[in-house]
């Protein structure tokens, strides 16, 4: 191991910016933007970038961006001639593919076992085993049973100095590891107290209430606009949308009903008037049986469908080239709040099961109350609904 040294990118990036340069960071092969940093002071080449069409601002990481194409590339360079420099941009480097010997192939089937029987989701089962294989691989000549708590620690560290690892796959890759010494082998949760690190608070990607009208309305297509609104109007995840079926719509009661979400959790959100209409029209034309959402042959709508979807849409309307479609939800929920309704009215709405993951923008709602203004509907007050 080696103690971490200063990343010589940051270094130059800081030292440029002293230096009152503009950087242009070299886009990857298939990037579809070309990223820049002008620093505050030069407000006359920040007036220039303002002019090109395709720019866009990124708050949370201080650049300018724009439409990788080979003329704006060397508009670029007309444009601050003299004045930028141009880097590469900070690449993670990837965990290289590996094969496990039999004894760890044992312990991931033993572990996956284990995930099954307590009932944990197939994508955590994924990960976890994934987490888990990388643990087993740098271990595979140790008895794991004699591996202390801080040969685990300099594991993660490894992971994190190497790899790049972020706050999030940090807790996850503990998760797996303490799984299998609490869960398969039995192992007392306190001799396993591995350091976590902080969380990073970071805020949403959110659209601005415009942003997501243009969006949701971009697409021409009946079906791929009714699944833009339910996302945005019911602030849903995307697995959360392809779950639903004809039945949890409850029209008469001004509901939706999401059976077996994220933790396994029922809950209730609400119904747009506009989206109901929207649905309703849906469903006549396309009559699914079962489902909300189908595929052309029948069957449950895919998430990556519903990824192509919102990626046009977002290209059609000039929305923000780095949201997605759970950036809808996290909008619904900032939507509600610019609102006016109050900061204790949205955590059952979202699903989540500690207030301290939603206080970010809201707590706790009672979804039975009508007075609340779906954020869908307060869009239409001016507009006209066209579908």
């Amino acid at each position: 191991m080696h103690f971490m040294q200063m990343d010589a990118f940051v270094f130059l990036k800081f030292t440029l910016k002293k230096a009152m340069n503009i950087i242009i960071y070299r886009p990857r092969m298939k990037a579809k933007r070309i990223k820049i940093f002008i620093p505050y002071e030069m407000r006359e080449e920040r007036e220039l970038i303002k002019k090109i069409e395709s720019r866009f601002y990124h708050k949370e990481q201080k650049l300018w961006s724009i439409l990788h194409t080979d003329e704006n590339i060397s508009l670029l360079k007309k444009i601050f001639k003299g004045k930028y420099k141009v880097l590469d941009e900070d690449r993670k480097q990837s965990i290289p593919k590996f094969t496990l010997n039999s004894k760890a192939i044992e312990i991931l089937a033993e572990t996956e076992q284990k995930l099954i029987l307590k009932g944990y989701s197939p994508n955590t089962i994924r990960t976890y085993k994934f987490e888990l294989s990388v643990f087993l691989k740098y271990f595979e000549n140790i008895d794991l049973k004699t591996v202390t708590k801080d040969q685990i620690e300099n594991f993660l560290y490894y992971l994190i100095t190497k790899y790049k690892m972020g706050e999030s796959k940090q807790n996850t890759a503990i998760n797996a590891i303490k799984f299998y010494y609490e869960q398969v082998l039995g192992m007392p949760r306190e001799y396993y107290n591995i350091q976590r690190p902080k969380r990073a608070k970071v805020l949403p990607n959110v659209l601005s209430q415009e942003e997501a009208f243009r969006l949701i309305n971009a697409p021409k297509n009946l079906k791929h606009k009714a699944i833009l609104y339910t996302i945005y109007s019911c602030g849903l995840r995307v697995s959360e949308l392809i779950n639903l079926r004809i039945e949890d719509i409850h029209s008469d009661d001004g509901y939706i009903f999401i059976k077996g979400a994220k933790g396994k959790k029922d809950r209730r959100t609400l119904l747009s008037e506009n989206l109901l209409q929207i649905l309703r029209a849906y469903y006549k034309k396309y009559k699914p049986a079962y489902w909300l959402f189908e595929g052309q042959e029948g069957g449950k709508y895919s998430a990556k469908s519903v990824q192509s979807i919102y990626r046009r849409a977002q290209k059609a309307s000039g929305a923000s080239p780095w949201s997605t479609p759970h950036t809808l939800r996290h909008s619904f929920a900032t939507h509600l709040l610019e609102n006016g309704e109050n900061l204790r009215n949205i955590q059952i709405l979202l699903g989540h099961e500690s207030s301290k993951t939603t206080e970010i923008y809201t707590h706790v709602v009672n979804t039975f109350n009508k007075k609340i203004k779906n954020p869908l509907d307060k869009m239409f007050e001016k507009a006209k609904l066209v579908f």
